[in-house]
């Protein structure tokens, strides 16, 4: 049973990334497809919605014996950027921050092709280098890319750069970015790449298309759920392991109502083992105490979610909310359900919300991104 503390010890359910293979479950199979793939010499566009583990999964390849000993790696999230000035300052920056620990040789030799920001370049009492470069320091970032892209070519070892939510190059203003990537990436026999993305629509497209740039230029890998049988066996060893005892009807409830994404699996779990005492049991009943103590802990920061939306925008995310999966929302029927202006209003309103990353659309069904600001919202609305 859960007591009223938590306790301090390791906890096994890791929320902030990887750490690790004894506290990654499972992806067996997807690890052996990515690394046969990379290291065979082919591009990958990896596409799932997010929360499934994309990054920590490509943390966790990338960890591999076959890849580790053998090839430089970069992973570059960009999905809060902007422009193009921002994808190229991200891209250097972990360049940069990925190949110090490496010694001096290696990350001078990416700074020796950089000629069109190395002015820009910073360094600490220690002498390292300091990505101080700042958006409006890449006067030319076409340029500055190609520069980063002549280093991948001749670095010492191969690479493979991994880029997150690789989709949000579709916002940039500069509509040639994906041509321009795609000619670089062409001429680069030095590197391989990973397309992280989880806007399934926006990804497809992008590599499906005979009329885009990446057109037939990778192999598309499609990410799952995690299998019930083998995250419930996860999660029995480490409980196990650690003197606990873990009821097997918790993780089916828990996957039963997260739909089996990993992020709330692991936070729900996380939460359930820091409350549960060594000697203890943790049951079914100990699960709605669990989720409630995270949903309130995030309850101002949804308050204000909310509150920050236009009226309109924040009607239709109720309502989504409080149908949990949506499907013809722009119907009279749906409209008339829950009091929306019209069907107009909530058409209107829909772009927006995916867009601020507040929705995700699936096979003709809405929902919110956040279940646990789904539940808050049942709760208060």
């Amino acid at each position: 049973m859960m007591n009223g503390s938590s306790l301090n010890f390791d906890n096994p359910f890791v929320t902030t990334g990887y750490v690790g293979k004894e506290y990654f479950c499972d992806r067996e199979k997807e690890t052996e497809d990515i690394v046969r793939l990379l290291t065979n010499g082919n591009n990958v566009a990896l596409i799932s919605p997010r929360r499934y583990g994309k990054t920590d999964l490509l943390r966790h390849c990338f960890a591999q014996k076959e890849i580790s000993e053998h090839y430089y790696t970069f992973i570059v999230d960009i999905y809060s950027t902007k422009s193009v000035e921002e994808m190229v300052s991200k891209l250097g920056s972990v360049i940069l921050e990925t190949l110090k620990p490496k010694g001096k040789k290696v990350w001078e030799k990416f700074l020796s092709v950089l000629a069109s920001v190395r002015s820009e370049i910073r360094y600490d009492i220690n002498g390292l280098p300091l990505w101080s470069i700042c958006v409006g320091d890449i006067e030319t970032p076409n340029t500055t890319l190609g520069e980063i892209f002549s280093y991948l070519q001749q670095a010492d070892k191969p690479c493979i750069v991994a880029i997150d939510e690789f989709q949000q190059i579709t916002k940039y203003a500069d509509t040639n970015v994906e041509a321009a990537l795609r000619t670089h990436i062409q001429y680069c026999s030095n590197a391989k790449f990973v397309f992280s993305g989880s806007r399934q629509h926006l990804m497809s497209t992008m590599f499906t298309s005979p009329a885009r740039p990446f057109y037939q230029s990778v192999t598309l890998y499609s990410l799952k759920t995690l299998p019930l049988d083998k995250y419930s066996a996860f999660c029995q060893h480490h409980f196990e392991t650690r003197g606990r005892q873990l009821e097997s009807e918790v993780v089916e409830e828990l996957y039963a109502r997260f739909d089996g994404v990993t992020f709330y699996l692991q936070k729900v779990m996380n939460e359930l083992f820091s409350h549960t005492s060594k000697g203890g049991i943790c049951g079914v009943q100990d699960i709605p105490t669990a989720i409630q103590h995270i949903i309130d802990t995030s309850a101002n920061l949804y308050e204000d979610l909310l509150y920050q939306l236009p009226e309109k925008q924040s009607r239709v995310l109720i309502a989504i909310g409080r149908e949990g999966k949506a499907k013809n929302v722009t119907s009279g029927k749906f409209v008339k359900k829950h009091g929306l202006l019209s069907p107009n209003s909530v058409k209107a309103a829909i772009p927006a919300l995916i867009d601020k990353g507040l929705l995700t659309f699936d096979k003709g069904t809405y929902q919110m991104y956040d279940m646990f600001f789904n539940l808050w919202l049942i709760q208060n609305l």
